[in-house]
């Protein structure tokens, strides 16, 4: 009697990514209230983000700039005619019981972004992620619950509207995505991308960047979808992976066990580690959008499309790809070094100023690095001018100090000491005849050792050469030295 082997199913994950990103202008989308972040409650208000009656919006023409070029860097396709729409809802955080939003005929559509993951070996992989969607609309307020994070089991509830107004572009990603760790670079990419731009700090802490997750599982090889669940409340990228690793495993089990999964609105709690249901999945006409009647459509012309595309810097992915390309640098190094764009422009300020670019790139993310995190510090912040990074860079490919001598002096480089007073007195000796008798003063002043060396333990010397460049306050050039040692104590 056989008895039949049972199958395990295999799931994939579909995940899409909503992030909204408020954009770094100075007053908000529709009137001059101050954008500011941090002001006391309720101080950056005015009758147009309050909808009090008889006042009209005005599009802040900043806004549109920073969309469409936010759009243009996402290789979407920027619309000829886009307008504003009205999304009803009613919560106490949105004055006017509607926001105004783009529903139908979006600013930008049709786009994408790379994302890049590198493995343990430093093997680089890369994925075009789809964008549906870039529009734009005004951010609500903030409720705070006393006595809770959530509504339920608070005893009363606050609310700020300074927030509202505020301007947001929402970016809406195709299901492409199927890991959490896909998602996390996602969201990674599209901040590197808003911060070159200069449209958006991306700060999550504060609320620039936040990022919902829509999320379904499906047996590997089913072309249609599971149901779609949206996971809010992820502050950080390291959440957002982990949001989507517990809910995949969530969603699994459930269909396993019979279950159906229900389109929901879940939270991620970070203190539990886990997933929980906040509530039932609105459709579109439960909003009843209808087209803004207090604003004109948009019509961007070719000309000013031009110019603002002309205005656009070299992105992130594209400096990854030119430097890998041009310079030789592995994919961690690109990574890396474009993280932020002041740590890229520090690095091509180096090797402008005559760096070697592996060197350039191995201080930078290395030694530099590891102060910067230290200390705290921005690039930006240090006293080693990318011109004096340079300069300590030509010193040692030309033989006047040693790597190890730069290591040793890298804190008053930092501190802002200029290369010619650090390294005063410090350059190497390169000169055969004045190593010479130093070498034979420490052979002749070791002839244990000499012995054990030419009797087979050649090990020793390391030891030799140790003594050469004690005796030389690490002044003797390491090469030259070895070289010399070798030599004497072989002949």
């Amino acid at each position: 009697m056989t008895s039949a082997t049972t199958v395990k199913t295999e799931y994939e994950a579909i995940i899409g990514l909503e992030t909204h990103c408020q954009l770094s202008t100075n007053t908000k989308i529709f009137s001059t209230s101050s954008t500011a972040f941090g002001g006391d409650p309720n101080t950056n208000i005015d009758p147009v983000c309050m909808g009090l009656p008889g006042v009209l919006p005005v599009l802040n023409q900043k806004v549109l700039e920073y969309a469409v070029k936010a759009g243009l860097a996402l290789n979407c396709q920027i619309a000829k005619y886009s307008k504003f729409d009205r999304k009803q809802y009613f919560y106490p955080d949105l004055p006017k019981n509607y926001q105004i939003s783009q529903y139908d005929l979006p600013i930008a559509e049709h786009g994408w972004l790379e994302i890049e993951l590198v493995d343990a070996d430093g093997n680089p992989t890369r994925k075009r992620i789809g964008i549906t969607r870039l529009h734009m609309e005004e951010d609500a307020g903030k409720l705070v619950h006393a006595g809770s994070e959530r509504l339920s089991g608070s005893t009363y509830s606050l609310v700020d509207y300074n927030r509202a107004g505020v301007p947001l572009v929402e970016i809406v990603s195709e299901p492409d995505l199927r890991t959490g760790q896909e998602a996390a670079e996602y969201a990674q990419e599209l901040r590197r991308i808003v911060r070159y731009l200069g449209v958006s700090d991306g700060n999550m802490q504060e609320g620039s960047l936040r990022c919902d997750v829509n999320i379904s599982v499906r047996p590997v090889g089913q072309k249609e979808f599971g149901t779609k669940v949206e996971i809010k409340n992820m502050n950080s990228f390291n959440a957002i992976q982990r949001a989507i690793e517990y809910e995949i495993e969530r969603q699994i089990a459930a269909v396993e066990a019979g279950d159906r999964i229900i389109q929901e609105t879940r939270l991620w709690e970070e203190g539990s580690q886990r997933t929980i249901s906040m509530r039932t999945k609105e459709g579109s006409s439960d909003y009843r959008y209808f087209p803004e009647p207090d604003l004109a459509p948009i019509e961007v012309s070719p000309e000013q499309l031009e110019t603002w595309r002309s205005e656009l810097p070299e992105l992130p992915a594209q400096k990854r790809h030119r430097y890998e390309a041009e310079l030789g640098l592995s994919a961690y190094d690109t990574r890396v070094l474009t993280e932020d764009q002041p740590v890229a422009d520090y690095f091509e300020a180096a090797i402008a100023a005559g760096a070697n670019p592996k060197a350039a790139a191995n201080w930078i993310t290395q030694d530099i690095a590891a102060y910067l995190n230290k200390q705290k510090l921005s690039i930006s912040e240090i006293g080693l001018t990318p011109q004096n990074l340079a300069d300590a860079i030509v010193r040692i490919e030309q033989g006047k100090i040693s790597n190890a001598q730069a290591k040793q002096k890298l804190p008053d480089l930092l501190a802002g000491v200029s290369p010619d007073k650090a390294f005063a007195g410090q350059e190497l000796i390169s000169d055969p005849s004045v190593l010479e008798p130093i070498v034979d003063e420490v052979i002749a002043a070791n002839p244990k050792e000499l012995e054990k060396y030419r009797n087979g333990n050649t090990n020793l010397k390391g030891f030799f050469v140790g003594q050469v460049l004690k005796k030389t306050d690490k002044r003797a050039d390491p090469k030259l030295t070895n070289e010399l040692v070798e030599k004497k104590l072989n002949s």
